[in-house]
């Protein structure tokens, strides 16, 4: 599949900023999620391990403990999804930190197959306390993730990484990061959605200074925001209002777990509601 150039999606999304219009990212665990996605008008899709797990009914969090080859999965999810996405972009979730790829050949392969950028998942930012400081002390660290950034965009590859905190944010937008997707953490709600996070009021404080912490170091840098209590469109609409320089949203859980969950309860439960 041929990939489509970090350079017509860039024109794409600065049109769309320039006209207001929020740019929308999903992730996609399966090919008809990719495919509804699509058929939805998203901008970007996003594959990766977790998205795999998402849709076999485990949290999230499950990419990025030790149950699979993350790298491996999201090469083996690119035979699903690839395909029926073509016209839209679509970027491969990339473990920065597996020392066991060389990844200049890593990220040649991702852009052989049709990917047309990356994002850097899983992610050793959702790790904190100690386990956080022995993972960076041991060679497993941040900076590891923006050392692959740095690659695919030397590479000429769209970059849509994940930042936690301002340092993070200006490390990534020094990288030549395309787009910041702002995390706020484990997507609350559903059957298999965290209950611990930050409130709506939290997460707009932290956007503001992720924006402006990047812009200090590239004014074109584009900003989504993404996770904890953004999990709703409402919830995203209160974000794009008070952060005026986030220009859209990334929905990996609700934009495919939350809908799904919803969609088969309410339609199993009509079916079961009928009379003979």
């Amino acid at each position: 599949m041929p990939r489509i150039e970090r350079s017509t999606i860039l024109a794409r999304l600065h049109r769309m900023i320039d006209d207001r219009k929020p740019i929308i990212g999903g992730g996609a665990g399966t090919g008809l999620s990719a495919k509804c996605e699509a058929a939805g008008g998203i901008d970007l899709i996003v594959i990766y391990n977790s998205g795999r797990y998402r849709m076999a009914g485990r949290g999230s969090l499950a990419g990025v403990l030790a149950y699979g080859n993350a790298n491996q999965i999201v090469m083996d999810m690119a035979r699903e999804v690839l395909p029926v996405v073509p016209n839209t972009p679509v970027l491969a979730g990339v473990n920065g930190t597996d020392p066991f790829v060389d990844f200049d050949v890593f990220l040649d392969d991702i852009s052989r197959v049709g990917f047309s950028g990356i994002q850097n998942f899983p992610t050793v930012g959702l790790i904190d306390g100690n386990f956080r400081k022995n993972l960076e002390e041991t060679g497993m660290s941040y900076s590891l993730e923006v050392d692959v950034v740095a690659r695919a965009r030397r590479k000429d590859m769209l970059t849509t990484p994940y930042v936690f905190d301002v340092a993070q944010a200006k490390d990534m937008a020094g990288a030549g990061a395309d787009i910041l997707v702002a995390h706020m953490g484990l997507t609350t709600g559903g059957s298999i959605g965290a209950e611990t996070a930050f409130t709506l009021e939290d997460s707009i404080k932290l956007i503001n200074e992720i924006t402006d912490a990047a812009k200090t170091v590239r004014d074109d840098v584009i900003v989504l925001c993404h996770g904890g209590p953004i999990a709703m469109p409402a919830d995203a609409q209160k974000v794009l209002d008070a952060c005026p320089d986030c220009h859209g949203f990334y929905g990996a859980s609700s934009m495919e777990r939350l809908p799904v969950e919803t969609a088969l309860v309410e339609q199993t439960r009509t079916f079961k509601a009928m009379t003979r």
